[in-house]
């Protein structure tokens, strides 16, 4: 016990310390699944002011014909355009008077329509997310002018080397499969569709059997569901839409850029997919691999080798697929270099995993889990992405427990499997030949196998 200073040995008695103020629990989730199938999820946050709403529907551009690439995201763009009994105008009207804010993505596995205001006006919204998502004329005069305005989107994507990148990965990971297709479709395909495409490719996907409609918020379940059943209640019940399995492929993709001073790199390796409880693992050895500034790939690439503004490691784990994935960009004359560096760094984590970064690591996933349960967005998605693969809502302190469980050697041996593995790598902008021919030989070449044993 450390000896106390000379002007320490008297003190004044401390001070009561006022209550902490009780720390607002967490309310369990509330399913509801109707007898069409489709679920419905409450999420209560009383805390909150405002409520939250999303509809999730398990389409996207993974559920697409060849024929019809994009077609998810052009339902999602032209949702808004008008129904049965609404134009685009009393669309947007109608939200906006209650001072509400409407969004919608599309992803590879699911589209997702949101919109958030008062929670006081949930039921409201969700009589008019149904007008949108089930109710939608797809105007042919509407859906011209949508697609120049998607062709303009297009534009956006292929100049940003970026997004080019990680196309290009996808399709070095899954070839043609759907899986390695862009969410936004292919031009042609895209301006071939007709508003009968639209209304035959929502008849078929939009069922009660993958949709989940959730909500966020001070809500009261009961009142929640009512508003649900009267809105949802008589979508057909269909079948759960379901996608063949991705064979990993992987190997090189480049492309030169126009105009681009440097070199953007995407690298990823097979990871398992959502329902795999190893995917645990991988999460575990992207963040301590290159989450956050103090991690072994920004230490190295950024601070001591100034080789890279820009780097990151992820592991992006969906219901059909997992990728284990690195990403930077470098200037041309480093990204040889930068490709050694990462080999490099993936040999070194294969041989032993550093005690303190491992548990910076656990540490960064439980902050930025228990931080996702405070958003609602990000918790209204993972509940759909819990319904549609295990069909239940998962505790996320079992996530979390699951994650705590992973130990050294377990990440460790994920390391060594990407040693061995064949990846799917993608160099855009300016890429020099000697990075294309080192990038080929460090991680895509078939004799990469004798690597593994680092």
């Amino acid at each position: 016990m450390p000896t106390p200073s000379s002007r320490t040995l008297k003190t004044r008695p401390p001070l009561p310390q006022p209550p902490r103020p009780e720390r607002p629990r967490r309310a369990a989730p509330v399913l509801l699944t109707l007898a069409s199938g489709l679920r419905a999820v409450a999420l209560p946050m009383p805390w909150r002011e405002t409520a939250s709403l999303s509809v999730f529907v398990r389409t996207g551009s993974l559920h697409e014909p060849r024929r019809h690439s994009g077609i998810s995201h052009v339902v999602e763009h032209m949702a808004f355009k008008g129904t049965a009994t609404r134009d685009c105008q009393r669309i947007n009207l109608d939200a906006e008077r209650l001072g509400a804010e409407v969004n919608a993505h599309t992803d590879k596995d699911h589209t997702a329509f949101h919109i958030e205001g008062l929670a006081r006006d949930l039921s409201a919204f969700v009589a008019q997310m149904a007008d949108i998502v089930l109710h939608s004329r797809f105007p042919a005069d509407e859906l011209a002018r949508e697609q120049d305005v998607i062709l303009q989107e297009f534009n956006e994507v292929e100049e940003d080397p970026s997004a080019v990148a990680f196309q290009l990965l996808d399709r070095a990971c899954y070839g043609t499969h759907a899986a390695g297709q862009p969410v936004i479709g292919r031009r042609a395909s895209v301006q071939r569709l007709a508003s009968s495409d639209l209304l035959q490719y929502v008849r078929a996907q939009y069922t009660a059997a993958n949709l989940v409609v959730a909500a966020a918020g001070p809500v009261v379940p009961k009142d929640f569901f009512r508003a649900v059943t009267a809105a949802f209640g008589a979508l057909p019940p269909g079948q759960d839409n379901r996608a063949p399995p991705a064979a990993w492929l992987g190997g090189l993709r480049a492309r030169r850029m126009a105009g681009s001073s440097q070199c953007h790199l995407a690298l990823a390796f097979e990871a398992p997919p959502l329902a795999d409880a190893a995917h645990a693992a991988a999460v575990l050895a992207a963040a301590v691999l290159g989450e956050g500034m103090s991690s072994p790939l920004l230490d190295r690439l950024r601070e001591r080798m100034g080789l890279a503004y820009y780097a990151a490691c992820s592991a992006d784990i969906l219901p059909h697929a997992g990728q284990f994935v690195i990403e930077a960009a470098t200037a041309p004359g480093h990204a040889e270099a930068l490709l050694i560096e990462i080999d490099r760094l993936l040999a070194e984590h294969a041989r032993r995993i550093d005690p303190l970064a491992l548990s910076r690591a656990r540490n960064q996933i439980e902050v930025r889990t228990l931080r996702g349960l405070e958003h609602p967005a990000r918790s209204l998605e993972a509940a759909a992405q819990d319904l549609y693969t295990f069909g239940r809502l998962r505790d996320p302190c079992d996530t979390l427990r699951q994650m705590q469980a992973v130990s050294a050697a377990e990440v460790q041996a994920v390391f060594r499997r990407l040693r061995r593995q064949t990846a799917a790598c993608a160099l855009v902008g300016s890429v020099p030949a000697k990075a294309r021919a080192r990038a080929q030989a460090l991680f895509v070449a078939s004799g990469r196998a004798g690597a593994g044993r680092a």
